[in-house]
């Protein structure tokens, strides 16, 4: 499966929704989105992985690195995991939370609570 990313811009906020696999081969395109995104400026990101079906530890070594990324620039991020997915576990969840990373990140169900400014993030 390939990787599609689109990016949407919500002010503040740049959307990249994220689809297919996150591994070895796609993450440094991830890396350089969020990079390029970074460079023009951009300091409030969401990825949205929704449409994410397999993450590995390369994926989750992105996630992290654009995490470290933003907070040193003074940024947010914000991760999108399907809805149901903080309870029931969509896979990049999982993977999160195997790892013992979940609770670095503030997830969101959808862009649009992630975007409001006003709802709380979704708890690890």
């Amino acid at each position: 499966m390939t990787l599609e990313v689109e990016q949407t811009e919500q002010t503040p906020w740049t959307i990249l929704h994220i689809r297919g696999e996150l591994d070895l081969v796609s993450s440094p395109e991830i890396r350089r989105h969020v990079h390029d995104a970074v460079a023009v400026g951009r300091r409030d990101l969401v990825l949205d992985l929704s449409g994410v079906v397999f993450c590995d530890s390369s994926g989750v070594g992105v996630l992290i690195a654009a995490r470290r990324l933003l907070h040193s620039c003074r940024g947010r991020l914000k991760l999108i995991l399907p809805a149901r997915g903080a309870v029931e576990g969509s896979h990049v969840n999982r993977v999160l939370a195997a790892l013992g990373v979940r609770r670095l990140f503030e997830v969101y169900e959808d862009v649009a609570t992630a975007t409001d400014g006003e709802t709380r993030p979704l708890s690890a």
